[in-house]
């Protein structure tokens, strides 16, 4: 398996990837990570013309929704994501937590044990040879302010967690409503009578299927779904230009943002609160960023810019052109995909659309699987079974609990809300509080990271800031309609990982490091390393300290020297026979096991959180022993408890 694929040796690429292996991974990343952007136009119109606005004869609504459409796809999945946010990876990774790993390697903000000794050897974490502080200026007097004040470390946390916890939620909503979005084109095509008792099982059970498949693996899942979505991509292309050269080539037109000015001061309060359906055009683009493990930023890049993007944008032209045309739609059918479609069409485009919304969903279940490893290495998420589903690509991964708990509460969405607009609601405050907590640590990263002006980072924070601050206040108006899904949801997540991020405070990752020293005989036996000379041994008062070497050397080696003399010490041979019983006796791992309980005249309700549920947590959690697979009769656990 290949860590680094982006190793760097004497200033040079030690293995670079082929234009065929690039176009490759682009072509599986349409249908791992596209899918849910792709299938956005199902239903955007529709949750946009739900009831905070309609569709009149002056066409000003329809024209200003594409306007909005266009210059939201195009500032913040393209500027913002594909141009800007892609370059912050950690050592491959994307997400949230990336960004946060990313930042606690620059400045020591880090409140989870995650930079080791052996991170600084990885090439991927240094970038042209810069330094990893700033020299001097603001980022310097930012990186001291961050480092002493622990109340902005936690603070810095407490984003990232929440940040991560919307990214799982959007991992139960968005597979909800693309599935749902593309099975309701059945009410075209039946009486709603029978329309209703077919629309919520035909959806529960696409959504089985769709998790079932999950423990194939990404490449495998990825070529399954990328020709569907490739199949789906061209036919939305071909429909929408059919759409805008039979019904209103002029609506280019519309593009201009002026009809953006028209639409919100023509349509006032019921405008700004249906951005909060228009913000769905962009549900996926987080998908870019949590994906990024499981392909590479150029085959990202190349998949969006040269097929998504177009397909969409001519897509969202057409299903207006069309609509701009029929204004007595709304009287008989919403306002949707399907009335766009040519009738003869339509039973074929439907299928497709079907099996688009479930290719659609895998994107955000893979960046949920991603962002859970990426907590879970960090030590704030429960111990789960991760499965590295390729050896080639690290990122690609499975998790057996994640999945199973995934399809539960999609089915339960599903069956609890059997509407699009609620879903839709619940849908894009997720994905827009993701977009703001990218937003904000992503300026941090501009400052520390990438060593830019404070200005760079105050114009990035303003751009996409005042736009997604815009977008999120129209989800969050809806919350009784919900919006408040999304909240409940990444609670309880929340709690849990807040819960397993505080047992860092106790025994660092639950294991228990033995440091060895030379013996405290000057004839003992001594600790040596291959590559270097006996006599340079430390003195008996000195700690051996091993250090990872750079990555070109070979890693040293740790032997026992015996004393030259023939007569041996009675103290030496007693540890030479010690030695070798434990070399008979085999490997013994030492672990942490800790209990946590409320302190003396602690409340009601923090015995409670402490005592029952912190501890229902614990037991329930995969074992440390489970996890690095340690053989039951080779491990010692060595308890204790902590009053807090």
């Amino acid at each position: 398996m290949d860590l680094e694929p982006g190793n760097r040796r004497n200033g040079h690429l030690k293995k670079k990837e082929s234009w065929g292996a690039v176009l490759t991974l682009a072509y599986q990343s349409l249908g791992v990570v596209y899918g849910d952007l792709s299938t956005s136009p199902l239903y955007v119109y529709k949750s946009a013309f739900a009831k905070d606005i309609h569709h009149s004869a002056t066409n000003e609504e329809i024209y200003g929704v594409l306007s909005c459409v266009f210059w939201t796809l195009t500032l913040v999945p393209l500027l913002k994501y594909v141009v800007i946010v892609l370059r912050a990876d950690d050592n491959g990774e994307g997400g949230t937590f990336a960004l946060y790993s990313l930042l606690c390697r620059h400045a020591r903000v880090n409140l989870l044990p995650n930079c080791q000794v052996a991170d600084e050897e990885l090439s991927e974490y240094k970038r042209d040879g810069a330094s990893l502080s700033p020299k001097a200026g603001f980022g310097l007097k930012l990186k001291s302010t961050l480092e002493r004040h622990g109340v902005l470390q936690r603070l810095l946390l407490v984003l990232a967690l929440i940040g991560a916890c919307m990214v799982i939620g959007d991992g139960v909503l968005s597979p909800a409503i693309s599935v749902f979005s593309a099975v309701s084109g059945l009410e075209l095509s039946m009486s709603k009578e029978h329309h209703k008792y077919v629309e919520v099982p035909v959806a529960c059970v696409i959504l089985i299927g769709l998790f079932a498949l999950q423990h194939y693996g990404t490449h495998r899942v990825g070529f399954l779904f990328a020709p569907v979505m490739t199949m789906w991509l061209l036919c939305i292309s071909a429909i929408g230009l059919y759409n805008i050269f039979s019904w209103n080539p002029h609506i280019y037109q519309a593009l201009s943002p002026r009809y953006m000015y028209i639409f919100l001061r023509k349509t006032g309060r019921g405008g700004w609160m249906s951005l909060g359906g228009i913000l769905l055009c962009i549900t996926g683009s987080e998908a870019m960023f949590a994906d990024l493990g499981h392909f590479t930023q150029l085959s990202i890049k190349i998949a969006f810019t040269f097929m998504v993007y177009p397909s969409l944008i001519l897509a969202y032209m057409g299903q207006a052109a069309y609509l701009s045309q029929h204004h007595s739609i709304a009287s008989e059918y919403k306002i949707g995909f399907y009335v766009s479609v040519p009738e003869k069409l339509r039973w074929p485009v439907l299928v497709i659309a079907i099996l688009a919304a479930v290719a659609g969903s895998q994107a955000i279940i893979t960046g949920t699987f991603s962002i859970i490893k990426q907590c879970s290495a960090l030590g704030c998420f429960p111990r789960v079974k991760i499965v590295h589903t390729s050896s080639k690509i690290h990122g690609q991964i499975y998790i057996p609990e994640i999945n199973w708990i995934l399809m539960m509460l999609c089915l339960a969405i599903t069956i609890g809300f059997r509407d699009t607009s609620h879903m839709g609601n619940a849908s894009g405050l997720a994905v827009i509080t993701v977009m703001l907590v990218t937003t904000c640590l992503m300026s941090l990263v501009i400052v520390l990271c990438w060593h830019q002006s404070v200005i760079v980072a105050v114009c990035f924070t303003l751009l996409f800031g005042t736009i997604e601050a815009l977008f999120f206040s129209a989800s969050l108006i809806k919350f009784l309609e919900g919006a408040w899904v999304p909240i409940a949801l990444s609670s309880v997540f929340l709690m849990g990982m807040g819960a397993t991020a505080g047992n860092g405070g106790f025994l660092e990752h639950g294991k228990m490091t033995v440091v060895g020293t030379c013996s405290s005989h000057p004839n003992g036996i001594q600790m040596s390393e291959d590559e270097k000379d006996p006599a340079e041994l430390p003195s008996s008062s000195e700690q051996t300290e091993i250090n990872s070497p750079p990555r070109p050397r070979l890693r040293k080696k740790v032997r026992f020297l015996m004393p030259e003399s023939p007569k041996m010490d009675p103290e030496a041979m007693e540890e030479l026979c010690e030695l070798m019983e434990a070399r008979e006796a085999g490997i013994a791992y030492i672990l942490g096991h800790y209990y946590v309980r409320a302190k003396r005249g602690s409340g009601l309700i923090r015995r409670l959180a402490i005592n029952l549920g912190y501890d229902f947590l614990r037991r329930n959690f995969r074992a440390p022993t489970h996890a690095i697979d340690v053989p039951h009769a080779s491990s010692i656990e060595v308890g204790m408890v902590c009053h807090i």
